[in-house]
């Protein structure tokens, strides 16, 4: 998959969160299903926070290095073979440096989520021209060049479309 069909597949996926939004109030995003558990609404924000703080600084690293070339672990490889994370939850412990906070209004996580659209755009044309040879370490995918820092961003959204699911129906019970 180019970084021009990348782009439209997350632009789809990014469409679809931005219309699940209009749905919830702010008290139900902040719903929190069980002790421990994210809300919808801190699903959104490590969505928006991953993308911009993560994903996208590790694209740009990628870019503006002189060729720090590494090798992806057995689970990068297999997952951008598959082209997707694989189907299973994934459960960090909670800590401040993680866990994202509550949101404060619905405006912030669509602002969220539209500046990660735009700089996804912004920098899709040098992800597709760059020769791929930089690389920057994943904590568990090991080491990914710019387009495929770029393709995880997609990858990411995809992946937390189930969770989304599940915390749908805890909302609506």
């Amino acid at each position: 998959m180019n970084t021009s069909e990348t782009l439209q597949r997350f632009e789809e996926t990014a469409q679809h969160y931005l219309l699940e939004l209009d749905s919830f109030t702010l008290e139900q995003l902040q719903y929190t299903p069980q002790e421990g558990q994210w809300s919808l609404g801190q699903m959104y924000l490590h969505l928006v926070n991953s993308a911009l703080y993560m994903h996208l600084r590790n694209i740009e690293l990628c870019l503006q290095s002189n060729g720090e070339k590494g090798t992806k672990t057995e689970a990068g490889t297999t997952a951008f073979n598959l082209g997707s994370y694989p189907p299973i939850r994934i459960q960090v412990p909670p800590s401040p440096q993680y866990t994202p906070p509550q949101p404060t209004s619905k405006e912030e996580i669509a602002e969220g989520l539209n500046v990660v659209i735009r700089k996804m755009r912004e920098i899709e044309p040098t992800v597709e021209k760059s020769t791929g040879s930089s690389t920057s370490p994943h904590p568990g995918f090991g080491a990914l060049n710019a387009g495929e820092w770029f393709r995880l961003i997609e990858m990411h959204y995809r992946h937390h479309l189930s969770q989304m699911e599940r915390l749908k129906h805890a909302i609506v019970g």
